[in-house]
């Protein structure tokens, strides 16, 4: 039988130990952690009874993932929660943008940008399903619908400033544009259209549920999966260099570039060594968990629908804000991203006391403390939110790294999202899972597609590692 070990068990590396075992290998997971999961894990972070996600919070690529439907993730008692709205923008104004997983219901709510909003998402979300089959792989394949991927591609190669212009209203342009910045890079490069396209067009095919009980709730089906296949998994186990792994066939890892230099370096050929030493890490994030005394008092009551809330204002003042940030200037008004899961899932709260999510994009490697910019830029579009809060719990970004050593310095995107490297991660090859090592693969989010709790780094890795497994017998 083929043996196999899966360095990281982090929702990729969970991924492509499944994937192998589901094949026929005999696969072993060793985690550095006391438990597996890495930012898809959730606790009481605040007060006892309040559940919070570590990091991964929302899921429009986790419910649309081709792999865990096919494995049946929710016959392992994962249940997805979608709440009234996927997303709200809310303006100093007043008013908001809402996302719903209705073209038509978002449309409505955007005046004279409905029909714009129609014809830019309508078809992408109708026919994502094909769409999401050649973007959630390696750029360097053969198309499997050439068609949808000729229609997407020239939006998808513009700066997203780009797309923003063609909305008139300010409502939709913001709505993109914090859409879009999660991609944690300047929005007027080329290719940052894309992301802001994509998740927005899988929110109205799938929506962005939560997953009931907290994100870790989808490890544990992982993991339910893994071991009804035969899969095994160790934990507080450190690998730092080859003599740390145990012999196996094939060797997967869900490690970042810098990390599997470090163990396999020596190993590797010249030029695959500087691709991975050229590999950037992205800008940071800082986090910050709130337990409050009912609800986020928001000054447009339609943000209370949404699961998630983006905070930056005008879409010219988050494309600023980016540009600062990648700068490395720490602004006053971060973009913020929060999360109201309880809204679909009110397990997670406790006595009338809710769980709120929040991180604020900051500069890479920023040692300070963000937690009162994100309390003001709530306070912003919620008078009175600091008043309701009863306990916090702030994550710096050397704390992040700390946590999940995959997130250096803060960053939780496995790498920055610009230039060719948003596109051809960790290098450019037509196996960007092989290390140049036989029988070697990484299999992280710095690998395609990239972040997400959807297993397809994972995956696609595993695949890769079947083919050689298959070639050498």
């Amino acid at each position: 039988m083929t043996t196999a070990v899966v360095v990281g068990g982090g929702p990729n590396g969970l991924a492509a130990a499944l994937h192998l075992a589901r094949n026929g290998v005999d696969v072993q997971v060793l985690e550095a952690a006391e438990v597996v999961g890495g930012g898809a894990r959730s606790g009481e972070l605040t007060v006892p009874g309040v559940i919070h996600d570590h990091c991964s919070a929302f899921h429009p690529l986790g419910v649309g993932s081709p792999f865990w439907s096919e494995v049946g993730l929710e016959r392992y008692g994962l249940v997805w929660k979608w709440p009234d709205a996927d997303c709200a923008h809310p303006l100093d104004s007043g008013e908001a943008g809402l996302l719903f997983r209705s073209v038509g219901a978002t449309a409505a709510g955007l005046g004279a940008d409905g029909s714009r909003w129609q014809a830019m998402f309508g078809d992408l979300a109708r026919h994502f399903d094909d769409l999401g089959d050649d973007l959630l792989r390696p750029v360097m394949h053969v198309p499997g619908h050439p068609i949808r991927l000729a229609s997407f591609g020239p939006r998808a190669i513009l700066p997203a400033t780009v797309i923003a212009r063609w909305f008139r209203t300010e409502r939709a342009r913001a709505l993109y544009g914090g859409i879009a910045a999660h991609l944690f890079s300047r929005l007027d490069r080329p290719l940052t259209a894309s992301l802001g396209l994509m998740i927005a067009a899988s929110g109205h095919r799938y929506g962005w549920p939560v997953a009931e009980g907290g994100s870790g709730a989808i490890t544990a089906a992982i993991v339910g999966a893994l071991r009804d296949s035969g899969g095994k998994i160790e934990t507080g186990v450190r690998v730092s260099s080859r003599a740390d792994l145990p012999p196996a066939d094939i060797t997967l890892l869900d490690l970042s570039p810098a990390q599997v230099l470090s163990i396999f370096g020596d190993e590797m050929p010249a030029r695959i060594r500087r691709s991975y030493r050229r590999h950037r890490i992205g800008s940071s994030a800082y986090k910050v968990d709130f337990a409050i005394d009912g609800d986020i008092p928001w000054s447009n009551p339609d943000c209370l629908r949404a699961g998630t809330v983006h905070l930056g204002g005008s879409f010219d003042e988050i494309a600023h804000t980016e540009r600062q940030r990648a700068a490395g200037v720490m602004v006053p008004r971060p973009f913020v991203l929060l999360g109201q899961q309880y809204i679909a899932d009110p397990g997670r709260s406790a006595g009338g006391i809710n769980p709120i999510y929040a991180y604020a994009h900051v500069p890479r490697g920023f040692d300070g403390d963000a937690t009162e910019q994100i309390v003001a830029q709530i306070e912003r579009f919620a008078p009175g939110f600091r008043d309701r809060i009863v306990a916090t719990a702030s994550t710096g970004t050397e704390q992040l790294h700390a946590s999940n050593a995959n997130f250096a310095g803060g960053d939780i995107i496995g790498g920055a999202n610009d230039g060719w490297q948003m596109v051809l991660r960790p290098r450019a090859a037509l196996d960007p899972y092989a290390i140049g090592v036989p029988g070697v693969y990484i299999c992280s989010q710095a690998s395609p597609p990239g972040a997400g709790v959807h297993g397809l780094c994972g995956y696609h890795a595993a695949e890769s590692a079947l083919r050689y497994a298959r070639s050498t017998r």
